[in-house]
């Protein structure tokens, strides 16, 4: 399954619930072997999500300290990013 940036994804809860998303971005961790995606609802813009996705569309949230970090790192740089982008316009 390949997700891109602002397609849908839809994730249903332990209660059953299907929420739909939007995807931020995507990222691939060569050292891990593992795909992320981010995501949003686009309710709550403020808040972004993130879990590990499967190609057959399965995702998994993440528990490792470690590996929360080393996301949160990737979410930091992708911020920074964006903000250096609208300081040039």
């Amino acid at each position: 399954m390949k997700m891109k940036e602002n397609d849908l994804i839809t994730i249903t809860d332990e209660e059953g619930v299907e929420r739909t998303f939007v995807i931020l971005f995507t990222f691939t961790n060569e050292k891990r072997g593992a795909n992320y995606v981010f995501f949003y609802d686009e309710e709550n813009d403020e808040e972004v999500m993130y879990a590990r996705y499967y190609e057959d569309g399965t995702l998994d949230y993440i528990e490792d300290s470690k590996e929360i970090s080393e996301i949160e790192e990737v979410f930091a740089a992708y911020e920074s990013e964006l903000e250096e982008d609208e300081d040039e316009e």
